[in-house]
């Protein structure tokens, strides 16, 4: 289970998913069935079946969480030096703006790192380590914004056109005459 920032669970959720398999143990060892017991535990009946069954298998330690299912791409000191490479900014890596994209970074990290990772692994990676995209705080200075609304108004309405419809329509696209 992952969440959008901090990655994974926190030890006090591990601990608190781990007291949870264990009181299920305790049950099974009752003879309580598991329909009854993810009623109690507030889990799926789905889960208390593969526990049992992990149970039955290994005894209580193969109930126990064997930790995330695959090693981290990047290791905390790994992400480390990525951190101080991100930190010195893109131009001291030879772009000639301020601009950190995902592609930029992976530039970065075969360049520095030796490794190689996709664009959604590495925005996985900086999201669980608190990072997130860059938007600007406050628009330019620089801005027209009456350009700007003239270029809406006279340039966007000729390059994209309506989606609606002149006249009737059909709801096959196949065949758009069938009516």
């Amino acid at each position: 289970m992952r969440y959008p920032q901090g990655g994974g669970l926190t030890a006090e959720r591990q601990a608190f998913c781990e007291r949870v398999r264990m009181e299920a143990v305790a049950m099974f060892a009752e003879g309580r069935g598991s329909t009854e017991i993810a009623k109690e535990l507030r889990v799926s009946v789905r889960s208390v079946q593969r526990w049992r069954r992990a149970w039955r298998e290994a005894g209580q330690e193969g109930v126990c969480s064997q930790g995330p299912a695959s090693r981290p791409k990047l290791s905390g000191v790994l992400f480390a030096v990525l951190e101080e490479e991100l930190a010195k900014g893109p131009v001291a890596h030879g772009w000639s703006d301020q601009r950190w994209t995902l592609s930029r970074i992976k530039t970065v990290i075969g360049r520095r790192l030796h490794k190689s990772m996709t664009l959604s692994g590495i925005s996985q990676i900086l999201r669980r380590h608190g990072w997130s995209h860059q938007v600007p705080a406050r628009r330019a200075v620089e801005r027209d914004e009456a350009a700007v609304a003239g270029w809406v108004k006279d340039v966007w309405s000729h390059a994209e056109p309506s989606r609606r419809r002149s006249g009737p329509g059909s709801s096959s696209r196949t065949k758009p005459d069938s009516r």
